[in-house]
This record gives C-alpha cells, sequence and structure tokens, in this order.
C-alpha cells in the first residue's frame, strides 16, 4: 500500500523558499511512487552473479523535507533486492528541524525496524565529515553515498555490485535523471563523463570519443571527475585510500578529489547507465548553475565551456588515461 504525508497546517511558499523545492508537493505524492525506468534496452537484459556483496546505503540531510528523505528511504528498499540491502544509515548534520528529530526516528524504527541507522552529528560537520561519519557507521563490504534527494530505479544496485565484485578498486557513479524541483517529474538525462570547471562547479560533459565510437549506451563511461551526490564503493578499499579529505571545506572539492586520485592510485570511476537514479535539483542549484547544459536529451547536445576545444583538451574536462586495462572499460551502471 502507497504510504504519503500529508501537511494540512500551512499551504504557504515559506516551504518552497526554505528547501529550494516544491516541499508541499511533495509532501502529496506517494512515498512509494515508481519513476520511469531509462535504461538502455541492453541494461535491462543483463544478467548477474548470485553472489554479490551486500550494500550499505548512506543518505546525508540537513533541514530536508521529511517527505523528501522518507521517499529516498522507500525508494532504496522498494528497487533493492532484500538480500543486497543490509543498512540504510541516515546522516542528520545537525538539523534544527524538530520534524527530523522525533518523527524521523519514530516512523522509520516503526517501518523499517532493524533496518535503518540513524547518526546525529552534534554540530554542523558539512557534507564531506559527514559522509565520512556515515561510512564509519557502515558495516557490508560495499557502500553507496547518496544526497537525501534521490529516487532509485529498478535493478540499479546489481550491476553496480557487479562491478565491484570483479574488481574492488572501483568507484561506480550510478547515471543521473532529474527530478524537476517544482513539479518533481523525472526528466531524462544523456549519458555524460562528470568533468567541472575552475570555479570547482561538477558539470556533465561529453564522453570519451572511444565511448561514442563503441555505440553501446549500456558500456561504462570513464570519467575524469565525479559529481558526488551519488557513488558506490567499496568499504575497505575507501578507507585504504583516505576516504574523503575531511579539511576539505569547499562545496564541490569532492567531485575532483576522487578523480585526482585515481592518477596515484590507480582505481577506476565509470559512470553506469544500467545503475539508474534520479536526484532533486534544488532552484537555487539550478539558478547558481545556468550557464551548464544539465537539460539535454543526447551527448550531441552536451555544452563543453568553450564548443570549438575538443574536451579531452579543455580545463573543464580534464580526462584520466585509462591505467586499469581494458577489463574496465565493460560497462554495467549511475546515475
Amino acid at each position: 500500500m502507497a504510504a504519503t504525508l500529508r501537511d494540512d497546517s500551512h499551504e504557504s511558499e515559506t516551504k518552497y523558499e526554505e528547501y529550494g523545492y516544491n516541499a508541499q508537493l511533495s509532501d502529496r505524492i506517494s512515498l512509494d511512487r515508481s519513476i520511469p525506468d531509462y535504461r538502455p534496452k541492453k541494461c535491462k537484459q543483463m544478467t548477474y552473479p548470485d553472489d554479490l556483496p551486500q550494500i550499505s546505503v548512506v543518505f546525508i540531510f540537513v533541514n530536508e523535507a521529511l517527505s523528501v528523505i522518507l521517499r529516498s528511504v522507500h525508494s532504496v528498499v522498494n528497487h533493492t533486492p532484500s538480500h543486497l540491502l543490509k543498512e540504510i544509515i541516515l546522516v542528520d548534520d545537525n538539523s534544527d528541524n524538530v520534524e527530523l528529530k522525533f518523527n524521523l526516528d519514530q516512523y522509520v524504527h516503526k517501518r523499517y525496524p532493524g533496518l535503518v541507522k540513524i547518526v546525529r552529528n552534534n554540530k554542523r560537520e558539512g557534507l564531506i565529515r559527514a559522509r565520512i561519519q556515515g561510512w564509519k557507521a557502515a558495516t557490508s563490504p560495499v557502500v553507496g553515498f547518496f544526497d537525501a534527494h534521490v529516487e532509485f530505479n529498478i535493478g540499479w544496485v546489481e550491476p553496480a555490485l557487479t562491478r565491484i565484485k570483479e574488481d574492488r578498486k572501483r568507484i561506480i557513479l550510478p547515471a543521473i535523471d532529474n527530478i524537476k524541483y517544482n513539479t518533481f517529474e523525472v526528466q531524462q538525462y544523456a549519458n555524460a563523463a562528470h568533468g567541472y570547471n575552475w570555479g570547482l562547479w561538477c558539470m556533465y560533459i561529453i564522453p570519451p570519443q572511444d565511448w561514442l565510437d563503441k555505440g553501446d549506451e549500456s558500456a561504462p563511461i570513464r570519467t575524469p571527475a565525479m559529481i558526488g551526490c551519488s557513488f558506490v564503493v567499496d568499504r575497505e578499499y575507501f578507507g585504504e585510500i583516505g576516504l574523503l579529505d575531511p579539511g576539505m571545506e569547499v562545496y564541490g572539492g569532492e567531485n575532483i578529489e576522487l578523480g585526482m586520485r585515481h592518477q596515484t592510485a590507480l582505481f577506476s570511476v565509470t559512470v553506469s547507465a544500467s545503475a539508474g537514479v534520479c536526484q532533486v535539483v534544488s532552484a537555487s542549484f539550478v539558478a547558481t548553475v545556468r550557464g551548464m547544459s544539465l537539460e539535454t536529451q543526447s551527448s550531441s547536445e552536451l555544452k563543453r565551456a568553450d564548443p570549438n576545444q575538443d574536451p579531452a583538451q579543455s580545463p573543464c574536462a580534464l580526462w584520466c588515461c585509462d591505467s586499469v586495462g581494458d577489463g574496465d572499460k565493460l560497462k554495467p551502471w549511475l546515475v
């Protein structure tokens, strides 16, 4: 049975301004809604091993709308085989919204007893240190890190876990579609690699030419950077390479940090179209990155910082060399 939340106390635009998205509408949408399956056809036909490792899913939040957090939790439970989902960890980075205290605790412990852990920071630590707290609380072999305003598609976890089972030195980025902040409709994004500009803002960039030449949308995309809102990694290996830098204070720094470590640790960062999630991008973020091309329908429409410059030579698309061998070019996932 679909569960819903309603807020009948005040119908005003204050929630829109507070959260950067239409929280009132979110409160009226089923927590168990299904989203369109935009995976490539080949991804839907793939089969995966039976002995995949379990995953801990970590959600980071601060003063998020309760219905959005709960929809993230419902979505991952509904679209992840129970034998693969060991636990869900909610990291509250010192929210001051009272609704995210007792109400959240009561709901998840009653609805999902024993499955959901809540970690609360005593002071505002910031996104990076909050993620590290989630990693410390995780107990499964693989950890997935996500913002607490995402929804998962069917079959999202098996391709990610398969890739990591094949090689633990892989970080898998699910292919991300957009949840429109004003209507909560799901908008498909083109397959893309992840890059950044000199301001350290994350952005989507054209995939490498060798990927385009294959003509296989289900193949993994090697990427020089990563949009840090969602990634899956072997828990122990993540610790071995130093996790994320706890001193990183600049917004978006994690998008670059792990890509740079690829040069020294020789791990692989790939985007997987078979592992799909979608995310709410707030109105304030859209306004900030208005110059970037996010709402594209094909790889050919993705814009570069300089449309006349080859992406391999652009400062906004710092391509990593392929140092892990041909096996890493066989894809199955993200967003």
